[in-house]
């Protein structure tokens, strides 16, 4: 059997979790626990073209409020 996250032809939701990341997730298979569903229902481009605008930055969110927490306390 072919990877279903790699069919082109499938349908797919776009998921994202706690930290902001993003994920494509084939719309057959249950959403995993700690992510949520924010486009439903799409085709795989358009999946991919959503994650692709929507997930500029890679860094989880954890991880950018410590670095700007460090910023400001380096400003003061």
């Amino acid at each position: 059997m072919a990877n279903p996250f790699d069919d082109v032809d499938g349908r797919f939701h776009v998921l994202v979790n706690a930290e902001e990341q993003h994920s494509i997730w084939p719309a057959f298979i249950d959403v995993p626990d700690g992510w949520e569903v924010r486009l439903r229902d799409a085709g795989h481009a358009e999946a991919l073209a959503y994650v692709e605008e929507h997930w500029t930055d890679m860094r989880p969110a954890g991880l950018v409020t410590a670095m700007e927490a460090d910023a400001r306390s380096a400003a003061s």
